[in-house]
């Protein structure tokens, strides 16, 4: 049996485009066990992409969250840090 994770690799820039163009592979991955999403490359984020991760965290059972410093500032600035990042396992 393989538990493998799946995984969606978020954008150098995550605006409102980027959110809308992976609301459908987000939706289709979060069927299947917790859905782990590398960050490590967003420089910049918007709003509509924080309520995706937001959802993509409460939705199933949930995604693991790989931050680059840039996403985790504007987590920490926004006051979602615990909401983005709280009992992740990476």
């Amino acid at each position: 049996m393989s538990s493998v994770m799946p995984s969606i690799t978020l954008p150098a820039r995550c605006d409102r485009a980027a959110a809308e163009a992976l609301l459908p592979e987000m939706v289709a991955a979060l069927g299947s066990g917790p859905l782990m999403i590398d960050g490590r490359e967003c420089q910049h984020i918007g709003q509509a992409m924080l309520q995706l991760l937001i959802s993509a965290r409460q939705t199933g059972d949930g995604a693991v969250i790989e931050a680059s410093q840039a996403l985790r500032d504007v987590a920490q600035l926004t006051g979602l840090a615990d909401e983005l990042f709280s009992g992740s396992h990476a």
